[in-house]
């Protein structure tokens, strides 16, 4: 078994490697002077089960371009299996038409990592969970709810809690939550009347004097959940947090979930944290290692990872 890291999240990797008490696979990943990547692994890797560790998060195509070309670079030093580990899959949320003539570039991509020498891949919260579908090879999805479950209950113990989701579209994955967490489960609907008028954030669900905590699988710009945070502390939440999977936090996010009523958002470490997101005084990670680690040790020990779901 051996683990390769490209360079999205390197500390991630690492503490993966640590985990699992083994050293990282001895690899380069460089550019050229214009910008094309070039993959030396610099130790034989015949016959080898290797994980490649790679989120394919901002800068999105150049991440992903690595991840492709060191999946080409195992395959021709004859890897025996190479399971590429994507703690985030970027261009997930192009899973289907959204009007004539427009790609589905997830399944572009499905297609790619499969082409480039991917065996497997082992991913986290699919913001879509049809593009396991895409795939002619093995996925595991796996989630961050057990992570979430326990980090809430160190965090605010026996306050009286509800789980909130931003909106209709995630209700799925709210719900599971508020069941683990045996509490109630509310839900923001957006509606716009009409086009030029503004949103209008409506509350399914009591949250007067409750701590009410959102969840969601991908925080970007931050305008969605600052919005529903808005409305939920205006219906009279004692206090509003927040537990998001994947940081994308593009734009002025960091700034804005700043000056929103969230008082801690709550990410895991699958995208590497800038110094801005670091620094920021509400937003905090928590670590996947653990999770990829046991999952990874299952996938090459031909063992069930399904245990790691609960």
């Amino acid at each position: 078994m051996k683990i390769v890291a490209c360079n999205s999240n390197l500390p991630l990797a690492e503490a993966v490697a640590a985990e699992l008490s083994l050293p990282l696979c001895n690899a380069t990943v460089r550019r050229f002077a214009d910008m094309e990547v070039f993959v030396e692994i610099h130790e034989n890797v015949r016959g080898e089960d290797v994980f490649v560790v790679q989120s394919t998060c901002t800068p999105t195509n150049d991440n992903l371009m690595e991840l492709l070309i060191m999946l080409d670079a195992l395959r021709r030093g004859s890897a025996k299996r190479i399971t590429a580990v994507m703690p985030y899959f970027g261009y997930a949320r192009q899973d289907r038409k959204s009007g004539p003539r427009t790609p589905i570039s997830a399944k572009l991509v499905a297609n790619l990592l499969v082409e480039a020498g991917a065996s497997r891949v082992l991913t986290l919260d699919l913001h879509a969970m049809q593009i396991q579908g895409f795939f002619d090879i093995p996925v595991d999805n796996l989630y961050a709810a057990p992570l979430f479950v326990r980090d809430i209950r160190a965090q605010y113990g026996d306050r009286d809690l509800m789980i909130v989701s931003p909106d209709v579209g995630g209700v799925v994955r709210a719900r599971q939550l508020a069941q683990r967490l045996n509490t109630d489960l509310a839900i923001i609907d957006k509606r716009r009347e009409r086009a030029g008028v503004s949103e209008v954030m409506n509350v399914i669900g009591d949250v007067k004097g409750r701590h009410c905590l959102l969840v969601d699988d991908i925080v970007d710009s931050g305008g969605s959940l600052c919005n529903a945070a808005q409305a939920i502390a205006a219906r009279g939440a004692a206090s509003v947090g927040a537990y998001v999977t994947h940081g994308v936090l593009t734009g002025q996010a960091v700034e804005r979930i700043g000056d929103s009523p969230i008082e801690m958002l709550t990410l895991t470490d699958s995208i590497r944290a800038t110094e801005q997101v670091q620094a920021a005084r509400n937003i905090r990670q928590i670590t996947i290692s653990g999770l990829l680690a046991r999952a990874m040790r299952a996938v090459a020990d031909e063992s069930s990872v399904s245990s790691l779901f609960d």
